[in-house]
């Protein structure tokens, strides 16, 4: 279906051979029509001229001419059930057709019609002249005063039977004869009705009592039927009129009559009076005369009636014939006009449908015939249109695709804004920098988006900034850094730092590009105090020497000199300056490996006994239990440098035994969380240290992981945010350089290295219940090559 509900092809016009082929179909049927019109029409004046002729023909002739009229009607009906579907289906040029139809079968119809109506009236009253009305009326007359006459004579008898029947009933009870009632009386009834004979009939229709007539003549019907019985029963009386269609029988009247069983005293039975009464011949030979001549002058009539059907049926035909043309002419002359109009439909429907293709003219010179052409060439521009759309179109489409390929491989996020400040278009370099699905958010604001309500608030407040005090001259763009907490990691005090670049876009779009500058902020931030701890290493090394020399010179020239508290108190001095100029330079040696940690030198290594070498140094806080192992056996080898992976180790037990110290005494491991093993020692154990091997989801190796863990304080929030950096420490004593050391050392393993602190299992979410801190490494760059296991066990050393 179409927009607007009609079917595909409502507006499309029918193709020009179903025209040609139902104007001929037209043309056919309307030819037959025609000469079997004529053919009638013919017929008609030849009857009119020898009517004796065609008398006895005329009623086939009229229902002959009743049928042409019937074909006819029946394809003026099939064309305009035609015509009426191609409105419904909004066929174009259907209102044309139907306008042209109305119009001709106007034209037609009413003179039609006048015509019809005068020759009516013309041949009706032609015909009546032509036979004698007032016989006809005189015919009709004579025989219903026979039929009135013979109706009051049986009227008349039946009264006087049914009289002559309740008298006979009422008379007194007399002697009973052979069970027949007097005779006498039944004789002088039959003189007073004057009938030919009078008898009495049982309730079986037997004959009791008759007098008068012969009486196998008169009741030649001993049994009178139930029927007429059972009528004279309810009805008192019944009369009829025999013998008078029958020469061979005399005319009469019969009437019966019930009487009650009072009468005669018949044992509780009643009986009927039948009366007899003959017609006078001459009567009825007179009505029957009339009814002949009735009966002739109708069959002689009965030609004039089926001229008279058939001359009016003529003239129907005749006017059916003339609405027939007009409308067949209506429909070719349509077709014929609507021609090029239908070819213009058809040309419109195409290009409706997006088909453009070279569309045919109308051979004609008229004003159709040049608005065809003129179609044609607007046709043939708007495909040369089209074809210059789509190329312009495919090179747009090819930009937009390589600008989206640029977009999803850029490393820098984009998020473009529309003017209403909702979320428009998202590369995935966004996503995978701010961590956060932005795709699920198109069309919200990115203040929506979980953990992007401070960033979202700072863009939009830098936006309006910036409008508000434009440089002139300049694009509409700014940039700027912003710091962000990674709310969604395990460790809720990572910081995230973005250079976050901005700009104005047409229609009040706005677009900012951003890159996560994390790193690069870490390493700018070791770089300069890498190159603080150089200089200060330098500038603080050189005078240590002299400083020490001077102090120790001092004390062997003036000890002789002096006496005995005097020396005390020199010695005392001089061992300080000297025991100070020591800790200055171990710090300067700190500051210097800092500032020139040595390259790494990668080779296969296995960590566990990486491990197990650095913890032999640690045989008292093993035996006492203050620290604990539990390495998994079996891990894959690692890519890694041994003497800096000793010296992580070393930093991170060293920096966890010195928290433990000023843990409370009453402090458990915190439980592992999910993952984690299980600690393997007890409520006295304050470190301890791990390995284990992370799997994927098809159970490959994917990381080898050494985690340390203690429950001393912790790190409190300002420590952890910045804790990798140089010379952040909560240690009195420390420099601050061992986890800077630590993160130095990762990254040139590409590991990965991460702290967070142990909450209080009781009271998670209690900022001063914390249980401790974790350091973790996880190192994803394995070997395929083992190596050889050193003798011993090393996970179960205590």
């Amino acid at each position: 279906m179409d927009a607007v509900g009609q079917p595909p092809d409502a507006d499309r016009p029918e193709p020009m051979s179903a025209i040609k082929a139902n104007r001929w179909a037209l043309i056919v049927s309307g030819l037959a029509m025609t000469g079997a019109g004529l053919v009638l029409a013919f017929m008609l004046v030849f009857a009119t001229q020898n009517r004796e002729r065609f008398e006895p023909h005329f009623v086939w002739l009229f229902w002959t001419n009743v049928g042409i009229a019937s074909l006819l009607a029946l394809v003026i009906v099939l064309a305009l059930a035609r015509l009426a579907i191609r409105i419904r289906r909004r066929k174009f040029g259907s209102q044309l057709l139907l306008k042209l139809t109305s119009i001709f079968a106007l034209v037609a119809l009413v003179p039609g019609l006048l015509i019809y109506g005068v020759s009516y009236q013309f041949v009706s009253r032609s015909i009546e002249t032509w036979f004698d009305v007032r016989v006809e009326g005189a015919l009709e007359a004579g025989l219903n005063l026979g039929r009135s006459t013979l109706d009051t004579l049986s009227q008349d008898l039946a009264g006087k039977t049914q009289l002559a029947a309740e008298r006979l009933s009422s008379l007194p009870s007399q002697r009973v004869i052979d069970s027949q009632p007097p005779l006498l009386e039944l004789e002088r009834l039959r003189e007073q009705l004057g009938a030919r004979s009078v008898a009495v009939i049982s309730e079986s229709g037997n004959v009791d009592t008759q007098v008068g007539g012969d009486t196998q003549r008169s009741l030649r019907a001993e049994r009178v039927s139930s029927s007429w019985r059972q009528d004279a029963r309810n009805r008192g009386v019944m009369s009829l009129i025999e013998g008078i269609d029958d020469d061979d029988t005399d005319p009469r009247i019969v009437a019966l009559a019930w009487m009650p069983d009072r009468s005669f005293s018949l044992q509780g039975r009643g009986h009927y009076l039948l009366v007899l009464q003959p017609l006078s011949p001459e009567l009825v030979r007179n009505a029957l005369d009339v009814q002949t001549a009735y009966r002739e002058y109708q069959q002689r009539s009965l030609g004039r009636e089926g001229l008279r059907s058939m001359y009016i049926g003529t003239l129907t035909l005749s006017l059916v014939l003339a609405v027939f043309g007009a409308l067949l002419l209506a429909a070719t002359l349509g077709q014929q006009l609507a021609r090029p109009l239908l070819l213009l439909a058809e040309g419109v429907g195409g290009v409706a449908r997006g088909d453009l293709s070279p569309k045919p003219i109308f051979a004609s010179h008229d004003e159709l015939g040049g608005l065809t052409r003129d179609f044609a060439a607007m046709t043939q521009q708007l495909a040369d249109a089209r074809t210059l759309a789509e190329r312009s179109t495919q090179q747009l489409d090819s930009a937009r695709a390589r600008v989206q390929t640029i977009l999803d491989n850029l490393t820098s996020g984009v998020i473009v804004f529309d003017r209403h400040g909702l979320i428009d278009t998202v590369n995935p370099g966004a996503t995978r920098i701010l961590r956060a699905p932005l795709s699920a958010y198109t069309g919200q604001p990115m203040a929506a988006v979980p953990g992007l309500q401070e960033l979202a608030q700072s863009v939009s407040d830098r936006f309006k900034a910036y409008a508000s005090d434009p440089e002139p001259g300049e694009r509409q763009q700014w940039q700027e850094s912003f710091e962000r907490p990674l709310h969604d990691l395990s460790d809720p005090h990572e910081m995230q730092t973005l250079l976050v670049r901005g700009a104005d876009l047409p229609a009040g779009a706005q677009l900012i590009v951003f890159d996560d500058i994390s790193e690069l902020v870490s390493a700018q931030r070791a770089k300069a105090w890498g190159e603080v701890a150089r200089r200060v290493a330098h500038e603080i090394k050189n005078p240590l020497t002299p400083i020490q020399l001077s102090a120790e010179r001092l004390q062997m020239k003036l000890e002789s000199k002096l006496d005995e508290p005097g020396q005390a108190l020199l010695n005392r001095s001089v061992n300080t300056i000297v025991t100070q100029v020591q800790a200055l330079k171990t710090l300067i040696n700190e500051f210097r490996d800092f500032a020139r940690l040595p390259a790494s030198r990668l080779a296969t290594l296995d960590l566990n006994e990486l491990v197990g070498d650095v913890m032999a140094l640690y045989g008292h806080p093993l035996e006492s239990g203050l620290l604990a192992l539990r390495l998994t056996p079996d891990l894959p080898p690692i890519q890694g440098d041994a003497t800096l992976l000793r010296q992580v180790v070393h930093n991170l037990v060293q920096n966890a035994l010195d928290a433990v110290q000023s843990a409370p005494k009453d402090n458990t491991l915190a439980a592992s969380p999910p993952g984690d093993l299980k600690p393997a020692g007890g409520p006295g154990m304050q470190v301890e240290l791990l390995t284990e091997l992370r799997r994927d989801d098809q159970g490959r190796p994917l990381t080898v992981r050494l985690v340390v863990r203690d429950n001393g304080p912790g790190f409190p929030d300002k420590v952890l945010r910045r804790a990798f950096e140089p010379y952040v420490t909560t240690k009195s004593h420390g420099t601050g350089l061992g986890l800077a050391v630590v993160k130095k050392i990762a990254d040139e393993h590409e590991a990965v290295v991460r702290l967070r602190n142990l909450a209080d299992p009781g009271n998670p979410s209690d900022p001063a219940g914390l249980r401790g801190a974790q350091v973790s490494l996880s190192f994803s760059k394995l070997s395929s090559h083992p190596t050889q296991a050193m003798p011993g066990d090393v996970s179960n050393i205590t």
